[in-house]
């Protein structure tokens, strides 16, 4: 199965020179977006994307950089595309993401739940789904804040996509030896203590091949300084389209 991803930006929460850590993941001819931060319209605007083409959404944690831009995405499709499209979303989550985080701007009479706005299919943790055609996603949780859930994301066989999570060399060792992951990108805090986000400094502990498959995102302004000090990991590069084989 061919997949190819774009990330609409690689930057942190707090970078002010690349947009928030958000993708579009194309297969089977649609197209996926993998969370949908406070800066996501501006970057599907400045791809020349229009939310029109957009069939689906996947969310991996509640944090604005990842469901900042919901609320638009919400009323766009509503009131504007006349869409009603799938939104992916942990099980556990769901009921979060409406009570805490869209209820106050979405909820309007005759609009009352989340289902109002998009057809929400929750995922229960492990098992693989079908996010767009010929292509399945598997929730994986992985630590990030303490108390608050967040998964990264598994697609296909052989490519996994960390969402903000904390330095897990067994997790990595894992899905490298056991199930086959030939591809990740990475989270990366470039600056040391890595306290909710792997460190570029853990990284870089890792064994050289598994540095070798991986490709740092989610990186703040200074990673110009950076580029050449990765090891064998490389920087993921916002708006490049990559292509991959998940199998």
């Amino acid at each position: 199965m061919l997949m190819d991803i774009r990330m609409l930006g690689c930057g942190s929460a707090f970078a002010k020179e690349f947009y928030n850590n958000n993708a579009i993941v194309y297969a089977g001819g649609r197209k996926l977006l993998v969370d949908c931060g406070t800066t996501a319209h501006v970057a599907l605007r400045k791809l020349g994307l229009s939310l029109a083409e957009i069939d689906g959404v996947l969310i991996t944690h509640i944090h604005a950089d990842h469901v900042g831009g919901l609320e638009e995405l919400a009323f766009q499709l509503k009131f504007l595309f006349k869409r009603r499209i799938p939104l992916y979303i942990a099980d556990t989550l769901a009921d979060i993401l409406w009570e805490h985080s869209l209820r106050g701007g979405l909820e309007q009479e005759g609009l009352m739940t989340l289902s109002d706005y998009f057809d929400v299919r929750p995922m229960a943790e492990g098992s693989p789904y079908e996010v767009l055609p010929g292509l399945r996603a598997e929730l994986l949780r992985t630590s990030h804040i303490p108390g608050k859930l967040s998964y990264s994301v598994l697609f296909g066989h052989t490519f996994f996509y960390s969402s903000d999570m904390l330095f897990m060399p067994e997790l990595l060792e894992t899905l490298v030896r056991e199930r086959g992951v030939e591809t990740i990108f990475h989270d990366c805090q470039l600056e040391p203590p890595g306290v909710v986000h792997a460190c570029l400094d853990q990284l870089l502990t890792l064994p050289d091949e598994l540095q070798r498959i991986i490709r740092l995102m989610h990186y703040g302004d200074a990673q110009p300084q950076y580029i050449g000090r990765t090891g064998g990991m490389r920087f993921v590069e916002q708006h490049r389209l990559y292509s991959f084989d998940v199998g």
